[in-house]
């Protein structure tokens, strides 16, 4: 069983940035594949960036260029460097991991607004 904590989230200007953290216990980090969802109000859950236990990484089309999506295996955590955030960036974010199975963080809000 995989338990995922995310963290850094909060309230930013247009502009900013953010870096999202996802801490994971129980599991061998290493061999899961990692993600970073997004659900803002009345849409659908959607991937934002992906990371492969071998380090391939991608991107909803949206966020080329601005977020960056790495792990660092030694301390079990994933994390999404988002900048020149914008209103639409506004969700709750969410962190998964996927190998036989997939496990869901609970989520962090960002919200990006003047």
């Amino acid at each position: 069983q995989v338990q995922l904590v995310e963290s850094g989230g909060g309230l930013v200007q247009p502009g900013g940035s953010l870096r999202l953290s996802c801490a994971a216990s129980g599991g061998i980090f290493r061999i899961y594949d990692m993600g970073w969802y997004r659900q803002a109000p009345g849409k659908q859950r959607e991937l934002v960036a992906g990371i492969t236990s071998g380090g391939r990484t991608n991107y909803k089309d949206s966020v080329k260029g601005r977020f960056t999506i790495s792990r660092d295996n030694a301390k079990n955590t994933v994390y999404l460097q988002m900048n020149s955030l914008k209103p639409e960036d506004t969700a709750v974010y969410y962190c998964k991991a996927q190998n036989r199975y997939e496990y869901w963080g609970q989520g962090t809000q960002v919200t990006v607004s003047s």
